[in-house]
């Protein structure tokens, strides 16, 4: 007779914060500083508010979550209140797995949680992700999006890619894996960077994927590998539409842009910003409410 499960000696609970993209790194640290696993999650469509949650025994360390918690208050300008749920010891992680399936995504991609069998896919690029870092894992319309249209230009064979807030760094595997190329991956914040570089090296793909931290077309290494075959800007539409004259002028000629972030009702607003600055509207993509652009810079057309 097979033995009973184990189960967790003491009661359990969720602790969780909800808070702007700019405050999930100095949350996730205070609360992985108690926790032994953190999850990161979407909490709005905008995905502008991020819910970050950790399960650890009642009781264990509260002392020292208070503290972390105000420290992370203190380093990020961002107040966010404290909620504690009762958690069954195989509820939360079984939560997790359940909001992250394995994805299917066009023609050549299966994106895939750590926590589903490493099973490997004879016809498509398997992309693996850490299932307890559900930001940028292919569910959300902005990122199939953009999965659909690398592939839509992939003939044209890009060799110079940028991949501008890259987040998972799932947009930037995926031009590496298919385009066999290298690939500069960049972000404002320092834990999509290091999630990325994790990320990169659980799919072979460390040697393709330079992930920097820094500040959109200000950082010095994107200036310096200029001008691109394929930027990624999977961002929010304001940001893009303030961008829309430096990508222009870092884009090669004959050069694309991915445009992703932005909801069917604001492609006017984006577009518009961009024709401006002498790009071409290629092809639209539409998932959900989200809206995914490819635009190229004509030969001969001055930024």
């Amino acid at each position: 007779m097979a033995a009973p499960p184990r189960r967790h000696a003491t009661a359990l609970e969720t602790v969780t914060v909800t808070v702007p993209e700019a405050a999930v790194e100095a949350y996730e640290n205070a609360i992985g500083s108690v926790c032994t696993t953190v999850g990161i999650f979407e909490a709005n469509p905008e995905g502008t508010l991020w819910r970050v949650e950790g399960v650890k025994d009642v009781g264990h360390r509260d002392d020292d979550l208070a503290l972390a918690l105000t420290l992370a208050e203190l380093t990020s300008s961002v107040s966010a209140d404290l909620n504690r749920v009762p958690t069954e010891a195989e509820g939360w992680l079984a939560r997790t797995y359940e909001s992250f399936p394995e994805q299917e995504v066009g023609q050549h991609f299966v994106v895939r949680g750590t926590h589903l069998p490493d099973t490997p896919s004879p016809t498509r690029i398997v992309l693996t992700l850490d299932a307890g870092v559900a930001f940028g894992s292919g569910e959300h319309g902005s990122t199939r999006g953009c999965l659909r249209a690398l592939e839509r230009i992939a003939y044209r064979k890009p060799r110079r890619i940028l991949d501008l807030g890259c987040g998972s760094g799932i947009l930037a595997m995926a031009a590496a894996a298919l385009l066999h190329q290298k690939v500069l991956a960049v972000d404002i914040e320092p834990w999509s960077v290091r999630v990325s570089a994790e990320n990169a090296k659980r799919n072979g793909l460390s040697r393709s994927l330079i992930c920097r931290l820094g500040n959109g077309w200000k950082t010095p290494e994107i200036r310096h590998n200029a001008p691109y075959d394929l930027v990624f800007a999977n961002i929010l539409a304001r940001p893009l539409c303030l961008m829309a004259k430096d990508l222009a002028q870092n884009l090669a000629p004959g050069g694309t842009v991915i445009l992703a972030g932005l909801l069917r009702t604001q492609i006017r607003m984006v577009l518009a910003a961009h024709r401006r600055q002498g790009l071409v509207l290629e092809h639209t993509f539409l998932e959900g409410d989200w809206a995914t652009l490819v635009l190229r810079r004509p030969y001969g057309a001055s930024a």
